[in-house]
């Protein structure tokens, strides 16, 4: 990696272009936040991995934590609400669970709903796309609860969280969509919310309602392709269906409305003062992990936070190591985890909410290799 001016820009080669990102606004320097890996993905040949988002990089709760509070310092005391925070599955799941659970006590009537590619019975709000990603669709359901319903029916503040936005064009698709349900009749005003942000105000030019961009970081992005350079193969993740496993977790943390967290996984477990410890989550089953992970924490271990995922990313620059598996939901697709084995940890708890004889064999000896110690966990 090549930093010139660190403080400003940020250039690095890959093996199918060079990729140069400019800062305008933000503090962080970048090589805190980010690095650059390459996707497999023909579509979008580049990726910015967050170093402390817990998904591809393992990282301790803490970190993330403080992540939400500089994210969620930027917003206004007071707001019209009711107020719905909408995160983007499945990386920026966990992302908008944490910035909504910092301001959920400021605003009087707030709700949290996530995007999903795994359908759910239920009221289905609207279905958009996410081009330039391996997985291009998602789904977003309203709540069976009513007085969760009539927050997001009555919003008159839309806050989107996603981890980064390059373009702004998968902001723009769920506003669209959303507008075009005609059930959100009462939106007055936008946030979009990311770590770093270089669409270069995109959802601003194309929204008709005002727009507040909160980021840590924001600029521009060149990316110069290599001549030539070979097309990545993806591999066959683009699913939004019903796997063949159950998921007999509660729905409580976003598919279906959060007004506050459960923050009922794992009450039996403990950890040990300085034990090494990794929590994963599963695919977008990331928040009740990650409140798990933090107050292992909190007790004195030494928790590092991540989670699968079906982003298909090539070994190399950001990715160090990567252990390769199928889904634990049924749906036959390869997930992975990136960064963790080539690391040592005294114990690895693995989250999921399918039941464990849905995680696969393969993921569960690779984990065995870095930990002496792997449980599942789940509300069975």
């Amino acid at each position: 990696m090549s930093l010139i001016n660190e403080d400003t820009i940020y250039h690095r080669t890959l093996s199918s272009g060079t990729i140069q990102v400019t800062r305008d606004q933000g503090e962080i320097a970048f090589d805190d936040l980010f690095d650059i890996a390459e996707r497999r993905n023909p579509k979008r040949a580049f990726l910015f991995v967050s170093k402390v988002l817990g998904r591809h990089i393992p990282v301790s709760p803490s970190v993330m934590r403080r992540v939400y509070k500089q994210l969620a310092s930027q917003f206004s005391i007071s707001l019209p609400g009711p107020v719905l925070f909408i995160g983007m599955a499945e990386t920026a799941v966990g992302l908008g669970a944490g910035v909504f659970d910092e301001l959920r006590h400021q605003y009087s009537e707030a709700i949290y709903l996530t995007s999903t590619r795994h359908p759910v019975d239920g009221d289905l709000l609207c279905e958009f796309k996410e081009e330039h990603s391996h997985a291009t669709d998602h789904l977003i359901y309203l709540p069976d609860d009513p007085e969760m319903r009539r927050f997001v029916t009555g919003a008159r503040t839309l806050v989107l969280i996603d981890d980064e936005a390059t373009t702004g064009n998968t902001f723009i698709n769920l506003f669209s969509a959303l507008r075009g349900t005609g059930r959100l009749a009462c939106l007055e005003q936008v946030f979009a919310v990311t770590l770093t942000d270089w669409s270069q105000d995109a959802l601003s030019d194309r929204c008709p309602l005002p727009v507040t961009s909160v980021s840590l970081v924001s600029g521009q992005w060149d990316w110069t392709p290599r001549p030539n350079a070979p097309v990545p193969v993806m591999p066959a993740v683009n699913v939004t269906s019903r796997g063949a496993w159950e998921m007999t977790g509660k729905q409580s943390w976003g598919r279906l409305g959060m007004t506050a967290p459960a923050g009922d996984l794992g009450h039996g477990i403990s950890a040990l003062n300085g034990e090494r410890v990794l929590v994963l989550g599963t695919g977008e089953f990331v928040w009740e992990p990650f409140l798990l992970a933090e107050r292992l924490e909190a007790e004195g271990a030494q928790v590092f936070y991540s989670s699968t995922t079906r982003s298909p990313i090539a070994l190399g620059y950001a990715i160090e190591s990567a252990i390769s598996f199928t889904d634990n939901y049924g749906l036959g697709i390869p997930n992975f985890v990136y960064n963790v084995a080539h690391q040592q940890f005294d114990r690895v708890l693995l989250c999921t909410e399918t039941p464990a004889d849905s995680v696969d064999s393969q993921l569960l000896k690779a984990l065995a290799d870095v930990a002496p110690v792997v449980e599942i966990i789940n509300y069975d």
